[in-house]
């Protein structure tokens, strides 16, 4: 029977396929700790109390880059390409999602709503990093060889889901509130697509790693179609809720790390 835990116990067990998942998942936080870093450098003026949680979320991101690529080295393996199908920053900045990286890469200072379309869209993602993680701790959070380590990442993914959900209510009772309901729900239709498509991907190349048959294929590719079905009939919803969290400034401290996965 196909299951969420028996999927991933067969993708970590082959070293080929753990190597392409561990890849792909650091090259993603990598990219994010990139974005985040850039942006605390060009936050306007106005919004510089924001800096230092920027920071803080772009470190923690390239802190799980660095678990990934440790993860990899634990098995004496090193990472591979990441196919750009599969390469999700990317896709959604394709789509117009998020801030353009060449915006990132100069040097002049982001404006308001630039600020507001990066938290709207770290508020869509960060949901989907959230669930996912918080999967990977229900089923694997004993794991001797990762357990460790997708509770620190799960962790942060609240945090920093956490961080966006209060800010963004702050903005919104600034004034920015339409904008940032526009955001909420252009980021989320584009992301559950991106999603569907990378997760797509990502099947077919495992699959032929893992020599799967083609109705146990096919029977993924279905149920990824489902969800994304589900999800752009109602399930996006979810992504552009805001509530304020139980854990208030989630990002105002120092990153946490650990010596095993420096």
């Amino acid at each position: 029977m196909l299951s969420a835990r028996s999927l991933f116990q067969e993708i970590v067990d082959n070293d080929e396929s753990f190597q392409l998942f561990c890849s792909i998942a650091a090259s993603g936080e990598s990219q994010g700790g990139w974005e985040n870093a850039r942006i605390a450098a060009l936050v306007p003026d106005s919004m510089r109390d924001l800096a230092p949680k920027i920071t803080r979320h772009g470190a923690d991101e390239d802190k799980h880059g660095r678990i990934f690529n440790a993860l990899l080295r634990k098995r004496g393996l090193s990472p591979v390409p990441v196919p750009p199908e599969t390469d999700y920053t990317m896709l959604l900045e394709r789509r117009g999602i998020g801030l353009a990286h060449d915006k990132l890469r100069r040097e002049e200072a982001l404006t308001e709503e630039d600020v507001v379309v990066y938290l709207a869209h770290s508020r869509v993602t960060e949901q989907r990093a959230a669930d996912q993680m918080d999967m990977l701790v229900r089923h694997f959070g004993e794991h001797p060889e990762f357990g460790k380590a997708i509770h620190m990442i799960s962790n942060d993914e609240d945090n920093h889901l956490a961080y966006c959900h209060e800010e963004l209510l702050r903005l919104a009772r600034a004034g920015h509130g339409r904008t940032i309901q526009r955001v909420l729900r252009e980021s989320a239709l584009a992301e559950i697509g991106v999603y569907r498509d990378v997760s797509l991907a990502v099947m077919d190349h495992m699959g032929r790693v893992l020599h799967w048959p083609a109705p146990k294929a096919a029977a993924l590719a279905a149920g990824i179609r489902v969800m994304y079905a589900y999800e752009r009939f109602s399930g996006w919803h979810r992504m552009v809720n805001l509530r304020m969290p139980r854990h208030r400034n989630a990002l105002g401290g120092a990153p946490v790390t650990s010596p095993e996965f420096a």
